[in-house]
């Protein structure tokens, strides 16, 4: 165990050192990435508007490294669309003629924080006033120069909320430990974007114990349940739902040894009955290249899972922005 352990806390330490010099290549799940939300209260904004508008804040946050899922959708970016004229236009047949101010805004939007903000002015002719709407909404450039500066400050702030939160994420973090919330811990943990170095590294020290603690607990589970049914039926059919469990037992938990032999217990009254070879193998212990390799995946694979069960309707705070 003890080992094990070591190799985990030592892939972790190589680990945080690639993610910060690869920053580019990070896969989502450890990135900073923000939610596109776009109100159904503003003005003369129809459905297949919201959606386009929508589609452009995703856009935007994509082009500027910014885009993408993330275990924590807190922080999103928003938008806020205010007419400034209406217009009809000297010309046979006449047209409507719009004129858009739409601003930009990221910020917490659970704790209704905002962290910077960009504005732009937009013009927009169509047969019609939805059309003219719709025809200034397609003018947002997505790859205007001037989001970078409203993204890198947006970005900025949501670093400083990690590293001033983070003692208290961390905290919550061993809360939910202390409860056998396990997942719900690793989750916590493996949302800390990478690029917050300092409080990745504290959230990659924590995480290699606790998934250790995960991986025994459920170990315990799944023996205990095949045993259970083993008892119940001492034959094929017991062996068979037996191995359902046995077959989830992770090679590095605690109690791996202990599954080993009781599936032993099982081939050997198998081969007593039917003269035959109980066709089942328990996940095979793995060296320590793969040990490094697979452990901290392990985990944030764990987090993902977590995180996309939860439910999604997040009631996001930004009223006082706009």
């Amino acid at each position: 165990m003890k080992k094990i352990t070591l190799i985990i806390g030592f892939f972790l330490f190589n680990y945080v050192l690639f993610a910060q010099n690869n920053q580019g290549k990070a896969d989502d799940a450890g990135r900073i990435a923000l939610a596109s939300v776009v109100s159904d209260q503003i003005e003369g904004l129809t459905p297949s508007a919201q959606s386009n508008l929508q589609n452009k804040l995703n856009r935007i946050a994509t082009k500027n490294g910014m885009g993408g899922s993330s275990l924590n959708n807190r922080f999103i970016i928003t938008a806020n669309v205010v007419i400034l004229t209406k217009d009809i236009t000297p010309t046979a047949p006449p047209m409507q003629a719009y004129t858009l101010e739409i601003t930009l805004y990221i910020g917490d939007g659970v704790e209704g924080t905002l962290f910077s903000s960009t504005s732009v002015t937009l013009k927009g002719v169509g047969k019609t006033e939805t059309k003219a709407y719709m025809a200034a909404l397609k003018n947002l450039k997505v790859s205007d120069p001037k989001y970078q500066s409203f993204i890198e400050q947006g970005k900025n702030k949501i670093i400083e909320y990690y590293n001033s939160k983070c003692d208290f994420i961390l905290k919550e973090a061993d809360a939910l430990v202390s409860q056998n919330e396990f997942d719900a811990a690793i989750a916590k943990l493996v949302s800390i974007p990478e690029v917050c170095k300092d409080c990745f590294d504290k959230a990659m020290d924590k995480v290699g114990p606790i998934y250790q603690q995960q991986i025994d607990r459920q170990c315990k589970v799944d023996l205990a349940e095949a045993k259970n049914v083993w008892n119940a039926n001492l034959d094929g059919t017991g062996a068979s739902k037996a191995s359902n469990y046995l077959g989830n037992i992770d090679p590095n938990s605690s109690c791996y040894n202990e599954a080993l032999n009781f599936s032993n217990v099982i081939a050997k009254r198998i081969k007593e009955l039917d003269q035959r070879e109980w066709d089942f193998k328990l996940k095979q212990q793995q060296d320590d290249v793969d040990i490094q390799k697979s452990t901290i995946k392990a985990a944030r694979d764990i987090g993902v899972a977590y995180g996309e069960n939860q439910p999604q309707n997040i009631q996001y705070n930004y009223r006082g922005w706009y």
